[in-house]
């Protein structure tokens, strides 16, 4: 079918155009009608006379209490499903959200300085994954056990995901690549992980290098060459399960021209345990409880975060555990400032922000709490839209992928 290029100024033709029964029949869907200007409202008139046109109903998110799980559900294809990252590492692309209208703009990460102003504060998180997947062998079978360290209990003591369960009863024994390090189960506890401790001659995080994988998702299932990859270049404290993912993007190279535009830096702690990434199971969002995870904020960065809100400048949290440990202490103390402790806030549409003036993120698993919490802070119809966009653009997504930038 012609459409003519006048047609957006007559409504009177356009609604002969489609009406004329010579042409094909067609089969016409109209959406955004909500979000589209005044200009368009004789075209939206005409296609409400047509037959052939249907009106695709705008999603909304029900009242906090009747909040589903399906609600944030959208179509993924596994082909964009990011498997091995971008190089270099700031060559991602970048969806660009205004976070109060929902615009969005195309761009790439090398471009974040353009978006980012003078006196503005990147709060990023500078937890370093641990190579926390281990294969044992256990002792008197040769059975090879899978173990994912996900939180220390003690001087050689943590707390492990086991697979299979079956073969890591109390009282058994497991050698670590070939005798470095060895491990003997204690207990089990809570949702049958399994409280294991070990032995090794040299210092156990040493060990652990060695011995140790990275703990990739379960999406990419292609193998990582470079274990840096799966680490931010400002990674400092080890002790996460996962990486702070939305970090990824930055090289040194971006770090010192953000500084040099006069945008300061903060680095926050959060241990990123595999609690934040697990599914929601309940139908209801309100029933969802989250793990509890480490975080710390340090005296620095707590004057940073408080002299750039009282000069007028952004904060900008990279990542949504930066996110969640921001929000956190303000919400324990009414301020920011130097603690630490732990968190399992839940972040969800009807949250009411108390820190964050922008984020950067990349793009979350659908039904996910991270996907939640991006919906609660640039609101549900902008995420679900920006998602939307996202997946007909053909954008990489989740760990390995690309990256929004939300202000």
């Amino acid at each position: 079918m012609y459409f003519l290029d006048w047609l957006v100024r007559n409504d009177d033709a356009l609604n002969y155009l489609l009406s004329c029964e010579d042409e094909k029949e067609v089969r016409i869907t109209v959406k955004n009608t909500t979000a589209a200007g005044d200009w368009a409202l004789p075209i939206i008139s005409v296609f409400s006379n047509l037959k052939c046109a249907g009106f695709e109903k705008a999603k909304t998110l029900p009242s906090i209490d009747n909040m589903k799980r399906s609600d944030f559900w959208y179509d993924l294809p596994e082909e964009l499903i990011a498997q091995t990252p971008i190089e270099p590492r700031n060559h991602s692309r970048m969806l660009k959200v205004d976070k109060l209208t929902g615009e969005l703009e195309h761009t790439h990460f090398y471009n974040l300085c353009n978006y980012i102003k003078e006196g503005d504060l990147l709060v990023m998180n500078d937890s370093r994954v641990l190579p926390a997947r281990l294969f044992g062998v256990k002792d008197g079978t040769g059975a090879v056990v899978e173990f994912l360290l996900l939180e220390q209990k003690g001087d050689k003591l943590w707390e492990t995901l086991v697979r299979p369960g079956k073969k890591a009863k109390p009282g058994a024994r497991f050698t670590f690549g070939e005798g470095i390090m060895t491990g003997e189960i204690l207990e089990t506890v809570n949702d049958g992980n399994r409280i294991i401790k070990f032995e090794c001659k040299d210092n156990f995080f040493t060990a652990l290098e060695t011995v140790g994988q990275m703990p990739l998702p379960p999406y990419i299932t292609e193998k990582l060459e470079n274990k840096e990859r799966y680490q931010t270049v400002y990674s400092r404290e080890l002790g996460s399960a996962a990486a702070p993912t939305a970090g990824l993007h930055f090289t040194e190279e971006m770090l010192a021209d953000l500084k040099c535009k006069g945008i300061n830096l903060a680095y926050v702690t959060l241990h990123v345990g595999l609690g934040t990434f697990r599914p929601v199971k309940e139908e209801m969002v309100i029933d969802h409880k989250m793990h509890s995870e480490h975080f710390s904020i340090s005296q620095k960065t707590a004057e940073l975060i408080n002299r750039t809100k009282a000069a007028g400048g952004r904060v900008i949290a990279v990542g949504t555990t930066s996110c969640r440990t921001l929000e956190s202490v303000a919400e324990r103390y009414g301020e920011i400032k130097a603690c630490d402790g732990y968190t399992d806030i839940f972040i969800y549409p009807g949250f009411e922000f108390k820190v964050l003036d922008g984020l950067i993120t990349n793009f979350h698993l659908p039904e996910s709490t991270l996907i939640m919490l991006v919906s609660a802070f640039m609101g549900y119809k902008n995420t679900m839209n920006a998602y939307q966009k996202a997946v007909e653009e053909r954008y990489r997504f989740f760990s390995f992928g690309d990256s929004m930038l939300i202000l």
